[in-house]
């Protein structure tokens, strides 16, 4: 069961992993395409949230983004192929920002074939993070072990 265990976490890492390194080829001195194609979503995704709350977001450098999702996923991805609750928890985290700002669905008319594309990357997205969810949840289910007693437990005669 353990090498079974280890592949599956080896290929469930190795989509955050991939796209870190594609990431990072990429990158460049302006964060690369990723930058170029993140920052109108998250402009948009800043005007809702000051709309609707109220609060300025403050001005971030798309490349800083770039850079933190790369390392989140490459860390992440790294420490969850060796089974922490940590790498998991950084992959969630990567998860739940990102989805809602890059799988924007909800601004595009259901009909144009780049709303379909978007849903199909969000439930995707949700998949992953449901997955992440019952790793972490089966993580801390299993009772850590104890360790063994030397000598045993018999009682001393006098």
């Amino acid at each position: 069961m353990g090498f079974f265990s280890f592949a599956g976490r080896v290929l469930f890492a190795s989509v955050f992993l991939l796209s870190a390194y594609l990431e990072f080829n990429e990158f460049g001195v302006d964060g690369g395409p990723a930058a170029k194609a993140f920052t109108p979503k998250f402009n948009q995704f800043k005007n809702h949230v000051t709309t609707f709350s109220g609060f300025p977001v403050p001005e971030v450098d798309m490349k800083h983004i770039i850079a933190a999702s790369i390392a989140l996923k490459g860390v992440g991805g790294l420490l969850f192929i060796l089974s922490s609750s940590f790498g998991a928890h950084l992959l969630l985290l990567h998860l739940l920002v990102v989805t809602p700002i890059v799988c924007d669905f909800y601004n595009f008319d259901k009909d144009k074939p780049e709303s379909i594309q978007l849903l199909v990357t969000f439930t995707q997205n949700l998949a992953f993070v449901g997955a992440l969810i019952f790793f972490l949840a089966m993580k801390s289910s299993i009772p850590k072990r104890q360790p063994k007693k030397k000598g045993g437990s018999k009682a001393k005669t006098q």
